[in-house]
């Protein structure tokens, strides 16, 4: 296996902090029969159950599209909608209380191409009516990179075109979130694309894509500046919040997955803290959450220890201010009602 599964994780074990702080955890997948994932090539609702209910209060959480469960015929852009049936289903189970406390998948976000532009209507209502209480808008991803070693999702300048900017007008319109994934260099573009859409709730993952390994590796004097400079522009536009987390992916540049013993909060919080500060001192608390970003995030450390680190690191922040980062910003803007 590449990866250490839960009997490596289990080799570090902490005392829970904070038990009892509400947390929404605005980033997680679902899964099944994921290979390339290995340990961690099955994520269900028993899964998922095992890691939220290992101390922490997690009242809810969302799920972010993972290209899983796809229909196997029909029209080819609406097989999609076979992810978030699938999700739809998992959360009713959730609800029943039998997995705990948690209210997994409260919020939904599927797939859908929106550079199809006005042509994705069908699928997003298509979506919509695969969860009427728990859809809340879709992920396309734009990542693009011109080294030929980095994977790319996209063409290059899809941001800036005109059918991808139609698409993005139309879940505005529906009051839809469009979640965006990309790599570091794009965060100008991006900044540029959500000035031209200042009605669309735009969700940037990750903090925003920084990358440390392959032709990015061992140069942090450049690559890191270059991050800011980024990040400062995207928290000029005021429709863009900001998810921090997805750093334990091994793109990012930290080696914690191939430690013999997985990290503690404490080593992670120290190495964490001077990326997830930036941040929240460029966005505000209001427009950033906290991800575990499950199962990827999962490679480097267990859920409580990764959620520990949060709360060590954001332990100079105000009672309001943590709230944020925790929950409240989470709940505002996936429309999430507060039990």
């Amino acid at each position: 296996m590449p990866y250490g599964g839960n009997d490596w994780l289990a080799l570090t074990q902490e005392e829970t902090l904070e038990p009892e702080m509400p947390i929404c955890d605005p980033h997680h997948h679902f899964w099944d029969f994921r290979v390339e994932r290995i340990p961690y090539d099955r994520y269900l609702l028993h899964e998922l159950a095992a890691d939220v209910n290992s101390g922490h209060n997690i009242v809810s959480t969302v799920f972010v599209e993972a290209r899983s469960m796809y229909r196997t015929d029909g029209v080819e852009n609406l097989r999609s909608v076979g992810e978030v049936e699938f999700v739809q289903g998992l959360a009713a189970a959730s609800a029943s209380g039998l997995y705990g406390p948690t209210r997994a998948a409260a919020a939904i976000i599927g797939a859908a191409d929106i550079s199809l532009g006005e042509a994705v209507e069908p699928i997003l209502e298509a979506l919509q009516a695969a969860s009427p209480n728990r859809f809340r808008g879709v992920r396309r991803a734009a990542t693009w990179d011109p080294h030929p070693d980095v994977e790319n999702r996209a063409e290059k300048g899809l941001l800036a075109t005109a059918d991808f900017k139609a698409g993005a007008q139309l879940l505005a319109s529906k009051g839809l979130i469009l979640e965006n994934t990309i790599y570091f260099p794009q965060l100008p573009e991006l900044a540029d694309f959500a000035n031209t859409v200042p009605d669309l709730t735009i969700v940037l993952n990750h903090i925003g894509g920084l990358y440390r390994v392959g032709p990015y590796a061992n140069r942090d004097n450049e690559v890191l500046p270059e991050w800011q400079s980024g990040i400062t522009a995207v928290a000029g536009c005021p429709n863009i919040y900001l998810k921090l987390g997805g750093v334990g992916q091994p793109r990012y540049g930290f080696d914690w997955h191939t430690w013999g013993k997985p990290i503690g909060s404490e080593d992670l919080a120290q190495a964490l803290s001077p990326l997830m500060t930036y941040c929240i001192d460029q966005f505000g608390p209001d427009r950033c959450m906290f991800e575990s970003n499950f199962p990827p995030d999962k490679v480097s450390s267990s859920y409580n220890v990764l959620f520990n680190a949060f709360k060590r690191l954001s332990s100079g922040y105000s009672s309001s201010e943590r709230a944020a980062l925790f929950h409240d910003t989470a709940v505002k803007v996936y429309k999430i009602d507060s039990r």
